[in-house]
């Protein structure tokens, strides 16, 4: 089973937003890097203060060798205006009915 992997990065939402619409490119390629690393899902979202990241992938080893490796993931964490280091939480997905 997959597993849910959420990382909370201290930092402007509103600046790194910006920072993706202008390095679009940077990040298409570490999202392909990720992909072919496993990755099945991913998406970014805000928080008071904060980047959050929403990936899902097949397993937690998948995940950590990725990210481990990923050369322009600290860039981007810095040029995009990152203030603070990454709080990384893994959850096992559940098997229930109601997944869509």
């Amino acid at each position: 089973m997959s597993v849910f992997v959420v990382i909370r990065v201290p930092g402007d939402p509103g600046k790194f937003e910006q920072y993706a619409k202008e390095n679009a490119e940077l990040l298409r390629s570490i999202a392909a890097e990720g992909k072919a690393a496993g990755a099945i899902h991913h998406a970014f979202s805000s928080g008071d203060g904060e980047i959050v990241v929403f990936d899902e992938w097949p397993d937690a080893q998948s995940f950590q060798q990725f990210f481990e490796g990923q050369k322009e993931i600290p860039r981007l964490m810095q040029e995009g205006g990152a203030t603070g280091a990454p709080q990384i939480s893994v959850y096992p997905k559940l098997d229930t009915v109601d997944v869509f």
